[in-house]
């Protein structure tokens, strides 16, 4: 026979939402207020004590969520206890950078870094530029007509192995022809920087073609250059135009170096891929040439000013030439020598 049971067993305590919180709410509480503080004044505004709470409070409130995700907690705790746990990591241990960290890292350590990478690619490529100048140069000092070939008349501006040795002096902002042919300086040098800006994102756009389009169109820079060089120093003016061009052309030729050392990087990961596929290969060239092209836009941007502005305003030969070789120390500097991490 069965024995009577004159009551209900004793039920075992129920594991209450109202319990839980009352008995850990105060560090949530207190997690969620110092979080508060550290997004909007940052670390600065926390005392050295309530920095070492923070780690505790988070493990605290991780073992919250932890419990109320086993115990099935209501939803809105649990949101509650995940937003705060998310928000908690990205603070304590996310890498937290505002945009002026960013640039500073990028201007001081991604961007020199990404050109030393690219050293070898950049030697070969002011050889090919070289070659290009003095081809041009060789063959129009040899045969006046061939500078028609390399420079279109309409944009020599009178820039010509016929002009004068006055005329084109006045171009270069000398002598009493100076003013009337201010039209004529403008225009080719327009012709330049904008030939020379073209060439240079076309020379790390088409790198990806196995590199050869980018030496193509790196020898073709030269070759205008050289030309123009040989009309010059035909006329005994080769000294003045190189400081005409040497005020700018440090900054806007180096950047054009840089540019097709880019490119290049990208074709040799290409044609040589290594144990990575190509397309990988392409792809981890490309962050670093990516780097160095947003270095050159501001190289050129730099080479901008020089040319609308500095050359313009200085007449004097040899403070052009100081401030072209001031320029290329500088870039030269900031490239490759080497700087400690701060950190940034």
């Amino acid at each position: 026979m069965r024995p009577s049971i004159s009551g209900s067993a004793p039920a075992t305590p129920a594991f209450s939402t109202s319990r839980f919180r009352a008995e850990r709410e105060a560090d949530w509480i207190a997690f969620d207020a110092l979080l508060a503080r550290l997004e909007k004044k940052g670390a600065k505004a926390l005392s050295s004590e309530e920095l070492l709470q923070l780690p505790l409070l988070y493990r605290a409130t991780l073992s919250s969520l932890s419990i109320a995700r086993a115990t099935s907690l209501d939803k809105a705790l649990l949101d509650h206890l995940e937003a705060l746990s998310i928000r908690g990591y990205f603070l304590i241990y996310g890498v937290r950078q505002s945009r002026l960290d960013r640039m500073k890292r990028f201007l001081l350590h991604d961007w020199p870094a990404a050109v030393r990478s690219v050293w070898k690619e950049t030697l070969l490529i002011v050889l090919i530029l070289l070659l290009g100048t003095l081809t041009s140069w060789s063959l129009v000092t040899h045969n006046p007509e061939w500078y028609y070939n390399f420079i279109p008349e309409e944009l020599a501006g009178g820039r010509d192995p016929r002009a004068s040795a006055e005329f084109l002096q006045g171009t270069l902002g000398h002598g009493r022809a100076a003013g009337e042919q201010e039209g004529a300086l403008h225009m080719f040098a327009t012709y330049l920087f904008t030939h020379n800006s073209q060439v240079s994102i076309m020379s790390f756009a088409l790198g990806f073609a196995f590199g050869i389009p980018t030496m193509m169109l790196e020898y073709y820079q030269g070759i205008s250059l050289g030309a123009m060089i040989a009309v010059f120093t035909s006329k005994g003016l080769g000294f003045d135009f190189g400081g005409w061009l040497f005020i700018h052309g440090t900054t806007e030729l180096f950047a054009a170096a840089l540019s097709g050392a880019a490119g290049l990087r990208i074709g040799a990961a290409v044609v040589f891929p290594g144990a990575r596929g190509r397309l990988q290969a392409a792809a981890d060239a490309g962050r670093t040439a990516g780097k160095v092209m947003v270095g050159v836009i501001i190289m050129l941007l730099a080479a901008g000013l020089l040319e609308g502005f500095g050359r313009q305003l200085i007449t004097d030969t040899l403070l052009r030439y100081g401030i072209g070789t001031l320029m290329l120390l500088f870039w030269l500097g900031y490239y490759y020598l080497p700087r400690p991490e701060t950190g940034i």
